[in-house]
């Protein structure tokens, strides 16, 4: 888990605002570019457990990492909360949950790079909804270009597990959405921690079964909670040491890095080669990324104008 919300603004689970000074320093950048490269070796790591306890398995015991972390620092006051704030955690945990289990199963099928590259989606569609900029417009047909680019349909394209990579920035999307409205009842990270304690109980069948079958082995819990670091405390913390500094530019910009870091790690970790077509499908995706993240922080800050 990250708490990074949408290219090119700061997250809504960020306490407190922005104070960032004009200069990021490469101290900043470096922990930005850890974090990304963090959440991508997880998954990883997480993707050896895939033939023991299967992609639900490991999401499973990453939830239950994340709300062991966040409920303790958080420590959220459940009894107040009204039932509409419920309402709201409970679909940010839907759509959290579902992105992690699609992602994970989308890179049980056609690899990290090009799984994280199709969940990347999510956030650059909500970055352009709703936009009637025809330099949106255009950036939104490049990515749509670059999806095609990166999977070149074919009798030989593992279409379920494009499906599952799409389902992930679908749930993405709709995480980022439902994170604003929590954001908005709930303050600081409150919203996130519960959320991820209520995906985490929604969890615990699965763990219970693969314990009673006995497929937990040793190394695939192991495998499992290295992922739940990897992925969710270590970008986790990171995030909170930079989103009060950096410029949102910056961050979202940064927030690129993400596909070309799972490209580049399916590649040393699981031997995951990518195909040309396939690195220039992640670079348009990349670029159209990098502009909305940029246009939309020129407009923000412009006065007079509201997103």
């Amino acid at each position: 888990m990250t708490i990074t919300e949408q290219p090119g603004t700061q997250s809504d689970a960020a306490p407190g605002p922005s104070v960032a000074p004009q200069r990021t320093s490469r101290r900043d950048i470096g922990l930005m570019l850890t974090a990304a490269t963090s959440t991508q070796a997880g998954a990883a790591w997480g993707s050896h457990a895939f033939g023991a306890i299967g992609p639900a398995g490991v999401v499973a015991v990453r939830q239950l990492i994340g709300a062991l972390v966040l409920l303790p620092v958080t420590r959220p006051d459940v009894r107040s909360l009204t039932r509409g704030q419920w309402a709201r955690v409970v679909v940010l945990a839907a759509m959290f949950a579902g992105m992690n289990l699609f992602l994970y199963a989308a890179v049980d099928r056609i690899g990290l790079g090009l799984a994280v590259t199709l969940e990347f989606l999510g956030p650059l569609s909500v970055a352009l909804l709703g936009s009637r900029s025809a330099r949106d417009l255009v950036t939104a047909a490049a990515a749509g270009l670059g999806v095609y680019v990166l999977v070149l349909p074919g009798p030989s394209s593992d279409y379920l597990g494009v499906a599952f990579g799409l389902l992930a920035a679908a749930c993405w999307g709709g995480y980022i959405l439902a994170n604003r409205s929590v954001g908005a009842s709930l303050p600081g990270v409150q919203g996130t921690a519960l959320a991820t304690a209520v995906s985490a109980t929604a969890y615990l069948p699965v763990i219970v079964w693969l314990a009673v079958s006995g497929r937990f082995t040793l190394a695939a819990l192991g495998l499992a909670v290295v992922a739940g670091v990897l992925s969710t405390i270590v970008p986790y913390t990171l995030d909170l040491l930079v989103l009060r500094r950096v410029p949102a530019r910056v961050f979202g910009i940064t927030m690129s890095a993400h596909p070309v870091a799972a490209a580049l790690v399916g590649m040393i970790l699981l031997g995951q080669m990518l195909a040309g077509h396939e690195w220039l499908g992640m670079a348009i995706i990349v670029a159209a990324n990098v502009a909305t993240a940029t246009r939309r922080t020129r407009r923000v800050t412009q006065p007079g104008v509201t997103t």
